[in-house]
């Protein structure tokens, strides 16, 4: 594209038949500031970006145009999944073998469920080296037994690994994430099930997501549907992450095309007993996600208003969910100009944020930061200012 930001921003505003006052009052930035970026005397940023898209009806012009491109590296990572053939291939075994009945089996299954249970509701540090361990643990275990509890040892180790990868996201180690999810494909594979070995493509498109890369989060996503043999949770749960790339990418059609096709697969899933569930235990993951669609599309009222009522719905112990979705919230409200009501559940969300420690969460919690120092000679932005910073601060 040959012609600067500020040129197509014109070219937009003038095809909307906008003045820079009426557009200003729509995304709630100063006149004064547009007029420097659309004159190419400031950079754009991406939210001002999305927030101009969808007032001026650009269809992603203005968001593509904004973005800066990443790319996703991920030859670093592949040599991971080796690390499981050489095991089961090559390992040392000890002098016995283990003998292993289904209480063992179902035990180590529920000591898995109640790490995750915590991992809800505290810090991913508290739980990571214990996950670690049990993973270890399968494997070894794995190994050294016949089927069918080698296959059944290898699918839980695999289930555990890619839980590791998101509380290791979770904890701001994008490389391990990346590490633990191939390691969890590789471990499924080598117990015969091709379900996480896609779901672990949906995991990837998650850090492509958060890196506010649509194109590889569509891509992986789409890879998702393709690899192995997904069953129809899988692929919901693959077109609910593209939705969210189309989302950020600003395109409103292909984002709530695939969002309507995700709610049918996932009413269509039935549950997989050979290991814990994949993906969101949210009693609707994709009104969740709706809603955070809404916001990156710069539809900011509606993500509100849609937020609100799935976070309602969302149990108390689930905190995680709870302040990402509830950061998100304030997010929206401080985006569409409603300060006061940004402030207001910002406040309900803050303990839930200290609590898990998400490094995910204090990206949306920065931008939020970020948007309200516009206003901070507010009331009420004064007021929450130091709550937020500690948060922010804490980790």
């Amino acid at each position: 594209m040959d012609e600067s930001f500020g040129e197509l921003l014109r070219e937009c505003r003038d095809a909307a038949g906008l003045s820079m006052g009426e557009l200003s009052r729509r995304v709630n930035y100063s006149k004064g500031y547009l007029s420097k970026i659309e004159n190419d005397l400031k950079p754009p940023n991406p939210t001002m970006a999305k927030l101009c898209d969808a007032a001026l009806e650009a269809g992603g012009r203005l968001i593509e145009a904004a973005r800066s491109p990443r790319t996703l590296d991920r030859r670093q990572v592949l040599a991971a999944g080796t690390m499981v053939g050489m095991a089961l291939a090559a390992g040392s075994r000890p002098a016995f073998r283990p003998m292993l009945d289904d209480g063992v089996l179902d035990g180590m299954r529920a000591s898995f469920e109640n790490l995750r249970a915590l991992g809800m509701r505290t810090s991913p540090v508290v739980v990571l080296d214990s996950l670690k361990a049990q993973v270890g643990t399968a494997t070894a275990l794995a190994v050294n037994s016949q089927e069918p509890t080698r296959s059944r040892l290898l699918l839980l180790a695999a289930r555990i690994a890619e839980y590791t990868g998101w509380m290791s996201q979770e904890a701001g180690d994008d490389p391990g994430a990346l590490a633990w999810t191939r390691r969890a494909s590789e471990l499924a594979k080598a117990g015969g099930d091709s379900e996480i070995e896609s779901y672990a493509f949906v995991r990837e498109a998650g850090l492509a997501l958060y890196r506010h890369d649509p194109m590889s989060t569509i891509d992986l996503a789409r890879q998702a549907q393709r690899v192995g043999h997904p069953s129809a949770r899988i692929r919901g749960l693959a077109l609910r992450r593209e939705a969210q790339g189309h989302a950020l990418a600003g395109d409103r059609y292909a984002c709530d095309s695939a969002m309507d096709r995700a709610v049918e697969l996932l009413s269509q899933s039935t549950s997989d007993n050979r290991y814990p569930v994949l993906g969101s235990t949210a009693p609707d993951p994709i009104g969740l996600a709706r809603g955070w669609a809404l916001c990156d599309l710069g539809r900011t009222v509606e993500a509100a208003e849609v937020l609100e009522v799935e976070l309602a719905r969302l149990p108390e112990e689930s905190r995680r969910n709870r302040a990402r979705f509830g950061a998100r919230r304030s997010l929206a409200y401080a985006l569409a100009g409603e300060i006061d009501q940004s402030c207001l559940t910002l406040a309900e969300t803050l303990d839930d944020a200290a609590r898990v420690d998400s490094a995910t969460v204090r990206m949306d919690l920065k931008d939020l930061a970020r948007t309200l120092g516009r206003w901070r000679g507010h009331r009420t932005v004064r007021e929450i200012h130091p709550s937020l910073s500690r948060v922010l601060h804490r980790h």
